[in-house]
């Protein structure tokens, strides 16, 4: 999510120092004092209060003020704390005499704290796939595209805030999850028997994610496409105009600054959902991840199933039922028990001349006699002798399979003929159409979205160009088998050289 980092940013952080130093007990606590108070907006804070506060928690059996002041020099020098002299009136000469200051916690030192304080409440990865940071994203993405210029005072920099947190937020929380899947408390829960009770929950949790990635992201898409290097300029100079409104008493930012921040956080969001060269986007490696993990969630199911059923051991059930067919002094009693035992056989179908020697209708099946077919062993080892079978005749089914293939590629070349002679065709345009047709503009309507020139060229040397519609503008497609709502493209067929000439006297001549 970042860019290339400077010399500045890879320095040592002697920030950190106190966290890992030899009095760590005793520097944490009092940083997460002076941390407490700063967030009860208490922030100038002096030596006595500090310890005040410290020993109240009871953790040091023997710590004396003196001990207090040397590790808050200690901490000034780290840069963790910021000194000014206390210039309030003394009681005795002993406070006279010595020099008093009071202390604040830097910038760094507050970021530090708050981290250490979520480190403290982390449960393994955690994350979540929010479907609806989608259409917020979206929407968000629309409104600068229709409103670039006309923003209110601080409209802009909320707009830029929303669309961008939904989008770390959207990154971080899907990523976070995923992960969490492939932990390895993950891999034994999806080995045990309990996994079973959430495998159709968790499935149907990231189906319903990759759905509805599947059907936003193209919005998300277009939008970003649409918005031009002048709109998003525009944008941006409303957003600075907004972030230098603000009254600061610190170091401001510059325009240029902001400009390179604001740049690098677009370029980010752009190329998280669309694909950049042969480099596949972050959208897409989502969507891979996440179907990967419904795969390894089924598989491990059906492993856990397969296993409960290999472990039944049916030994003793068989044997109580073998004794009690030996037991059976009668046929037709061992025929009932059968029957209640096993039930229907599963019904095959055999082939062959049925010789019967009566044709009695009332006559039992039993009194029949048998008809032997021999039948061919299903087991994987090789037998000594197989029996020769002669290779199948395929000619007349390739025949068959070629001219097919020639008739849809002769009915292809027809279709092209006449979409250049036409020049462009629109959607809406179109009017009643068969299902082949509707197929071969589904195969050009496709192959122009996944190209970034939005054409392609066929093998016959037409180069076809697809125009994306304006917001809201959908077409019905009627079809012979069926009715299709879709965006009114609009196709444009242009001759890129003299293949397909020779391609269309070529078919036509077989």
């Amino acid at each position: 999510m970042k860019g290339i980092p400077s010399l500045q940013s890879l320095r040592g952080v002697s920030e950190l120092k106190y966290v890992n130093a030899d009095n760590v007990i005793r520097y944490r606590a009092i940083m997460r004092f002076i941390y407490q108070e700063y967030q009860r907006l208490n922030y100038w804070l002096k030596p006595e209060e500090i310890y005040e506060g410290i020993m109240k928690w009871e953790l040091f059996d023997q710590y004396l003020f003196e001990q207090l002041q040397v590790d808050l020099e200690q901490l000034v020098e780290w840069k963790n704390l910021t000194s000014r002299h206390d210039g309030g009136k003394s009681a005795t000469v002993e406070e006279y005499l010595r020099k008093k200051f009071q202390y604040l916690l830097t910038p760094y030192s507050i970021e530090i704290e708050r981290m250490l304080e979520e480190l403290e409440n982390v449960r393994g990865y955690g994350g979540s796939l929010e479907p609806t940071l989608f259409d917020t994203i979206a929407n968000k993405l629309f409104e600068i595209r229709s409103n670039s210029i006309n923003f209110e005072p601080g409209e802009a920099l909320d707009l830029w805030n929303e669309l961008f947190e939904s989008f770390k937020r959207l990154h971080q929380t899907s990523v976070d999850y995923i992960a969490s899947l492939h932990t390895s408390k993950a891999e034994e829960l999806m080995v045990t028997d309990a996994f079973l009770v959430y495998k159709e929950s968790l499935t149907d949790y990231l189906q319903n994610f990759v759905q509805t990635l599947q059907r936003r992201a193209y919005k998300i898409e277009g939008n970003l496409n649409r918005i031009s290097e002048n709109i998003r300029d525009l944008f941006f100079d409303a957003v600075i105009e907004d972030e230098l409104r603000k009254p600061r008493l610190e170091d401001v930012p510059t325009r240029e600054e902001l400009i390179e921040v604001y740049l690098r956080g677009w370029g980010n969001l752009k190329s998280w959902f669309i694909e950049n060269g042969d480099s596949p986007s972050e959208l897409s490696r989502l969507e891979r991840s996440t179907k990967d993990a419904i795969v390894r969630i089924v598989r491990c199911a059906l492993r856990i199933q397969e296993r409960k059923r290999s472990g039944i051991s049916k030994r003793k059930d068989l044997n109580y039922l073998g004794n009690w067919f030996y037991k059976t002094n009668e046929l037709n009693d061992a025929h009932r028990l059968a029957a209640l035992t096993f039930g229907l056989f599963q019904t095959r179908h055999l082939q062959g001349e049925e010789i019967r020697e009566t044709d009695r209708a009332d006559i039992s099946m039993w009194l029949e006699k048998p008809m032997l077919r021999p039948l061919r062993s299903r087991s994987r080892k090789k037998n000594d002798r197989q029996d020769i079978e002669s290779i199948p005749d395929n000619t007349e089914r390739r025949k068959t399979s070629m001219k097919q293939i020639l008739e849809y590629h002769r009915g292809e070349l027809y279709l092209l003929q006449d979409m250049v002679r036409r020049g462009s065709v629109t959607i809406s345009e179109l009017g009643y159409i068969s299902s082949n047709i509707r197929l071969s503009l589904m195969q050009w309507i496709s192959r122009c979205t996944s190209s970034n020139s939005s054409k392609f060229r066929t093998p016959e040397g037409i180069e076809v160009t697809l125009y994306r519609p304006g917001f809201g503008d959908i077409a019905v497609l009627n079809c012979e088998d069926g009715e299709l709502e879709m965006p009114n493209y609009k196709l444009t067929f242009t001759i890129g050289n003299e293949g397909f000439a020779e391609s269309a006297a070529a078919q036509q001549m077989e």
